[in-house]
């Protein structure tokens, strides 16, 4: 237990395996700034449960934070990060992961601008069918998350093995989309109450550049492991700037083998994996103002005592599958299943 250590702690975290809110990384990385120059006998510890992925994460992103302001006394600092990231930690961090540091990398060095305009999505395409049945059968759905929270649920696309090479997910109405994005794409078992993921991929819309988005095998989390992911499988998602329907997609419809079963009362297609991740501590960022001064919320429930020299950067992650509902019935009022992710205040 962190606290009995009894030092400075930051409580902060997220789901495992998945990448942060984008502000909260540029405000993670402002506090261990801020912390390190405050004093030159001043550490920072980061403790993580679980994966090394989002060690990563907090590694590179404040690599690419300093590169902003680095002095030449700090080379062998950058170093030695460098180093512990490629040898230790680069490889088990999730695709999505490296995409929102090489984001943040690019808004830093001014190499990417910001888009603020508004996006609709209207098409998630899956270009390759997935083999997660006998005989090539598939059964997906998706889920879209906005800021963590369920925005959009589909229907149930039943592809049989003599389905064309591609499976078209309309979003109707067009879904307005801003902000820390995530796309969440599951195979619902054949008379079985349970699911698999076939892909996660997670954006922001600020990095969306035009009305196209193309993630190859090795940009989903998930499917880049998975064999029943076809090598040459890719996702596209289409957007507009309005929520009219986009001219000249009727290419776009699946063919008469794709039964779509828009049934969504299944307890297995409404739960949500998410419904109860709860986040210690808020850190709030604009993302206009990256190298200005840190601003930290701590826990209410955190004790907080001032150990000279140490910052613990620290996150306790309650496990759970996240695929199969607590139980396919009505749920008491008032009770709160935990998910796979939740995150709990370290006592």
């Amino acid at each position: 237990d962190l606290t009995k250590l009894n030092p400075k702690i930051l409580d902060v975290g997220w789901p495992e395996l998945h990448a942060p809110p984008l502000d909260q990384v540029c405000t993670i990385c402002k506090a261990q700034e801020s912390w390190l120059n405050s004093d030159p006998q001043h550490v920072v510890v980061i403790h993580c449960r679980g994966g090394k992925g989002r060690i990563g994460v907090v590694i590179s992103s404040y690599m690419h934070f300093t590169n902003v302001s680095a002095s030449a006394d700090q080379a062998l600092d950058r170093f030695a990060m460098k180093k512990f990231y490629d040898d230790k930690v680069s490889a088990l961090m999730q695709p999505s992961q490296k995409r929102y540091v090489q984001f943040l990398s690019g808004l830093l060095s001014g190499t990417v601008k910001m888009n603020a305009s508004p996006l609709f999505l209207h098409f998630v395409i899956l270009h390759g069918t997935p083999n997660f049945d006998a005989g090539g059968v598939c059964r997906p759905f998706l889920k879209l998350y906005q800021a963590m929270q369920p925005v959009y649920t589909s229907g149930i696309y039943n592809v049989g093995p003599e389905t064309q090479n591609r499976i078209s997910i309309a979003i109707e109405p067009a879904q307005l989309l801003k902000g820390d994005i995530m796309v969440k794409c599951y195979h619902k078992k054949y008379r079985s109450a349970t699911r698999d993921v076939i892909f996660r991929l997670q954006f922001h819309t600020g990095a969306v550049q035009g009305y196209g988005l193309v993630f190859g095998k090795q940009d989903l989390d998930n499917a880049s492991q998975d064999d029943r992911f076809p090598d040459n499988g890719k996702i596209e998602l289409l957007f507009s700037a309005t929520p009219e329907k986009i001219q000249g997609c009727e290419h776009l419809r699946n063919d008469h083998g794709v039964i779509v079963d828009f049934n969504t009362a299944d307890p297995l297609i409404r739960w949500d994996s998410y419904e109860s991740l709860s986040v210690a501590v808020t850190l709030a960022c604009p993302l206009h103002g990256l190298v200005g001064p840190p601003h930290l919320t701590r826990s209410p429930t955190g004790r907080t005592a001032r150990a000279p020299g140490t910052l613990t950067m620290g996150e306790r992650v309650c496990q759970a599958s996240p695929e199969k509902p607590p139980h396919a019935g009505p749920r008491r009022v008032g009770a709160s299943p935990r998910p796979a992710g939740a995150l709990s205040t370290t006592p």
